[in-house]
């Protein structure tokens, strides 16, 4: 059994719908950082919008996806601190984990919506699409992703 201070020192993790690069279990690790995989999810009510990186933006009847991981919240604040991701805010959301439907509270990051970048990076939808398909996400979404970087 841990002790009083132990149990006090240890970050409970929160958890967070990841939809971008960020949904990459390994890549947190290599970061440093310490997540827990809930497993695949789907957000209703939003759609990806792919700028620079990619945030979403509410719409009815849309649905995205991504993954339902934990991490502590000191983490979550340090994977959000560099100058190229600062701008995204946490906001609480109600997902549904692919796997049996469960609805879970979970902190989604997005851009203000007065910050959506009309600029886009060819590079990071390719790299999207990519893991999308690498997660086992539903193949149109990873479709979706990817025709939109045959846009650029």
């Amino acid at each position: 059994m841990a002790s009083q201070a132990e149990t006090m020192s240890t970050p409970t993790p929160a958890p967070i719908f990841f939809y971008g690069l960020f949904m990459d279990e390994g890549m947190l690790r290599d970061r440093g950082l310490h997540p827990l995989l809930v497993g695949a999810a789907a957000l209703p009510g939003y759609r990806i919008h792919l700028g620079a990186r990619a945030t979403l933006v509410r719409a009815a009847g849309a649905r995205c996806y991504g993954m339902l991981i934990e991490l502590p919240q000191a983490e979550a604040e340090a994977l959000y601190s560099p100058p190229d991701v600062r701008d995204y805010r946490a906001e609480s959301v109600e997902v549904e984990l692919l796997d049996g439907g469960q609805t879970r509270t979970a902190a989604v990051y997005n851009l203000p919506a007065d910050m959506l970048c009309a600029s886009r990076d060819h590079d990071y939808a390719v790299k999207l699409a990519a893991l999308v398909r690498g997660l086992g996400l539903p193949p149109a979404y990873a479709d979706e992703i990817a025709a939109a970087s045959d846009s650029y």
